[in-house]
């Protein structure tokens, strides 16, 4: 088995009973353990005609630009309808196989609420090549968020390592009692707007809700956020005469070398239109 299908049963607690679920724990050299192989399961995706973007495509990878609303793949309360579905009928079954049978050619993944790009793997070798990059984090993932309130500076980085809220395991959170793993997040004021401003944040790590949790820590979270986010009066009333229900985030660049031909990539979505907008509405 690959090192990535080794740590994904690692992570789902396949590893003595689910005693150790970060595969980078260390051994002193005494233990046991025993390490449980599911039986091969169907693929219980289905292939779903859902339309895609797609900004490219060779055999042995795509970058998609999914829309804000789609979930990546499917889990519970998201058993189909999800990009993996897509992909399966877009793709014919060519995947990676890497992530096992829910998540089959995800490499990394963006949040149901933030549009985007993020690049698929079709092959293994693709998927391998790719999760070394991530790991090396050598990935070049540029989002733009619009926040509320205005940064004094123009630029800024956020070093702060994140975990799993140990009061609300559905929210993400800093800390810095050594459970967290390492994120960094480098910000540039792009615009000014009226009690808000849109924001450029490049991920040096990729973890979850990083942008979203960062920029909520120094006072500036993202605009429509329902979790880490509280608009004032007057950003509500904009919210709620656009129909604008997400966080404010778009993946917006994403750069990385072919793992297969080596060539340098690079691809730029454009602010979607609900994104653009609250720009215009908040304008000044």
């Amino acid at each position: 088995m690959s090192r990535e299908r080794l740590k994904a049963l690692v992570r789902s607690g396949a590893l003595s009973g689910g005693a150790i679920r970060d595969p980078a724990s260390k051994v002193r050299g005494d233990e046991v353990f025993s390490l449980t192989v599911p039986e091969p399961e169907p693929a219980h995706n289905e292939a779903q005609d859902i339309p895609l973007r797609v900004t490219f495509e060779d055999e042995h990878l795509l970058v998609v630009d999914k829309p804000a609303g789609l979930v990546v793949h499917p889990a519970a309360g998201n058993r189909d309808g999800t990009l993996v579905n897509a992909l399966l009928h877009h793709c014919g079954g060519s995947l990676s196989g890497i992530g096992g049978v829910a998540r089959p050619g995800i490499v990394h993944r963006i949040d149901k609420d933030t549009s985007g790009l993020l690049v698929v793997a079709k092959t293994d070798v693709a998927h391998e090549g790719l999760a070394r990059q991530f790991a090396a984090h050598s990935i070049d993932r540029r989002y733009l968020a619009i926040v509320n309130g205005v940064p004094r500076a123009k630029d800024g980085t956020i070093d702060a390592p994140l975990a799993r809220s140990s009061a609300d395991r559905k929210k993400i959170a800093i800390v810095a009692d050594g459970r967290g793993k390492r994120a960094v997040t480098h910000w540039t004021r792009l615009s000014l707007l009226r009690n808000a401003a849109l924001v450029e944040c490049r991920l040096e790590t990729g973890r979850t809700h990083q942008v979203r949790v960062h920029m909520a820590s120094i006072g500036h979270p993202l605009l429509g956020d329902p979790v880490y986010g509280r608009a004032g009066k007057d950003h509500r009333k904009i919210l709620n005469d656009l129909q604008f229900s997400r966080q404010a985030l778009h993946a917006a660049e994403l750069g990385f070398i072919h793992p297969v031909t080596k060539r340098k990539l690079s691809f730029s979505s454009p602010m979607p239109s609900d994104m653009q907008e609250l720009f215009k509405a908040l304008g000044v």
